[in-house]
This record gives C-alpha cells, structure tokens and sequence, in this order.
C-alpha cells in the first residue's frame, strides 16, 4: 500500500484527499517508481482548476509531474534502467498517473537517471524548468550573442532557467518583474537588464526599445500574454518570435496582429511535452541539461521542502508574493 494526494473534482488543492492505495504492478514499458519527493509546478496548479491545456480523462486522479525516485519494480519490453537506482521524472502530460504520491507507475520514456552530485529534492526541481526554457530559448530562438530574449515573469523558476540558460549561451537577457526587490536575484541569474513592470505596462515599449539601441527583442518567452503581449508587440525586431507558455494573466492573449505584420514576427503556443515527444529533441535537451548540471553551469534552486501531509500547505505558499525564489519540493518520507 502506498499514500497517494487524489482529486475528484476540479476544486484546487483545497479539494484534495491524502487517501491509501494498492502497489501496482508495471505493465509493458513501465516502471515503478518508489517517490523520495515531489516538485511542485504552476501548470499544476491551473490542471487542479481545469485552466490547463490538457484535462484529466476521469476522476478520480492524481496530481503532479516532476518527481525523483528508486526503481523497485521494471514491466516487460524495459531496457536501459537500473533497478534500486534512483531516476527523475521527464514532463509529460500524466493523465491519472501524477507524481504526488509515495508510489508510481510510470513509462520508462519518460525516466532519465537522476544526476548523481545532486540531493533528492534537486533532482526532482530539474526536467520542468528547464527543459521548458532550453527548447524555446537555444532551439528555437537560436540564443547566442547578439541575439536579445525578453523573459516574463522572471522569478518564475521557468524564468529564471531561460534566464541561465541565455546568459551560457551569450544572448542578451531582459527579464521583468512586478517587483523591484526581484531586481537583484534577476542579475545574479542572468539577467542583463531587468525591467519593472507597473500595473498598465506605461512605458514598457519604450524601455525596450531604450535597451536594445531601438532594434527590438528577438524573442519573447512568456507565460503571461493576455495583458503584456500588447505592450511588447511595438519592440519586436525583425522575424521575431513570442513563444506563449502560460497563462499568468489568467485569458488568452490577442494577438497584435498589426505590430506582427510590420515586424514579420511568428506567434507559438508553445508547450515542453511537445519537444519531450520528439525523441530527438528530448535526447538533446537532457544531454545539454545534465552537461550543465555536471560542469555547474546550473543548479537547481529549492526554496522550501514540506512532509507529504503538508502538500496543501506547500500549495498554498507556491500562491503567495515570495522572497525566496526556487521550487517548492514534498517530500514523502518513504
């Protein structure tokens, strides 16, 4: 028997249950999982309230994507994974198979082995973020210097990785916050310029245009749009690209197609599990990844870590303004 946080409803956390299950037996291609702990994630967090892009095919279900954990059951057809070794967990859209729990079951596809300089909630604070920012950032906007990359909400821990990410690869950085005491931390994660947005955007066009000598960003990676798209839109160079992740702002955008045209820019609705599909592309980020995990080019950030009874309390922290920037981790204590 293992716990396991259930969902019956599209309640939030709130409506969460720590209840008890049967092990279950991997199948074909599987494996099972013993989860040390858990990270958790915004996309989440909008999944429990069914403002994802993806929605659960049934209830009831479990939560939660990034996890690190030992081996301790393989399914037939499983080559290349070690039983009693610990791996990590690559995002994809789980379906009834979330993470938050002391047991899963999940495809070897999507296990990586957990980098072996790191704590168990380091590993489980890697895939997400920044596999998230590396596609968008080194393959898609071609990150190099003299390339600019404007990132939304900064602080965010995808923020922050396509901030990291741009500065190892020599690309000029803008990162924006609602806060100016962000400023600093933003700097000290690669940020080349930080912009402090107000409420109404006033003056944000402007500021970017001021920062890039009047040539515009060539990338955004952004995962506010609905209200923000607008006030960048007049700072895009030449075939620029806006990859739109999130939806901070709680709407889709509008998409401004007159500044796009004039700026011959490429609007995508971008989404990790796409590239994490490809197998190509996946074996690309990991290695990239774990080349910089290893050489320390970066590092995992965990800011707080709760026991499995306090995960709506953990849910509840990841909600407030914070000081501290860096994942939120459960960890099981199995």
């Amino acid at each position: 028997m293992h716990k396991a946080w259930v969902m019956r409803d599209y309640s939030g956390f709130e409506g969460l249950s720590l209840e008890d299950f049967p092990d279950q037996e991997p199948g074909e291609g599987q494996v099972r999982l013993r989860i040390e702990t858990f990270a958790l994630n915004w996309g989440d967090m909008d999944l429990m309230e069914n403002r994802y892009s993806y929605s659960f095919s049934s209830f009831p279900a479990r939560i939660g994507m990034e996890a690190a954990g030992v081996v301790e059951a393989i399914g037939p057809g499983v080559e290349d994974i070690e039983l009693g070794e610990r791996y990590c967990t690559l995002p994809h859209f789980y379906d009834n198979r979330g993470a938050s729990a002391e047991s899963l079951v999940v495809s070897a596809r999507y296990l990586t082995k957990a980098p072996a300089n790191l704590s168990t909630a380091e590993c489980s604070s890697i895939w997400m973020q920044y596999l998230t920012a590396y596609y968008p950032v080194v393959e898609l906007a071609k990150a190099a210097p003299g390339r600019v990359i404007l990132v939304s909400a900064a602080t965010s821990t995808a923020g922050t990785a396509a901030l990291e990410i741009g500065r190892l690869h020599g690309a000029t950085m803008i990162g924006t916050t609602r806060n100016e005491a962000s400023r600093e931390q933003l700097m000290a994660s690669g940020a080349d310029h930080v912009v402090v947005t107000s409420p109404d955007f006033e003056g944000f066009t402007d500021e970017l245009r001021a920062l890039t000598g009047g040539r515009g960003i060539d990338a955004a990676f952004d995962c506010i749009g609905g209200g923000m798209i607008a006030h960048y839109a007049n700072a895009l160079a030449k075939d620029a690209r806006i990859f739109y992740y999130g939806m901070l702002d709680k709407s889709y955008p509008e998409i401004p197609y007159a500044a796009m045209f004039q700026s011959n820019a490429l609007f995508q609705a971008y989404s990790v599990f796409n590239y994490i599909e490809d197998d190509a592309y996946c074996a690309k980020g990991i290695a990239w990844v774990n080349e910089q995990l290893a050489s320390g080019g970066l590092k995992p950030k965990v800011d707080r870590v709760y026991p499995m009874e306090q995960y709506q309390e953990a849910c509840r922290y990841l909600r407030k303004p914070r000081q501290n920037h860096g994942k939120v981790v459960i960890e099981t204590g199995v």
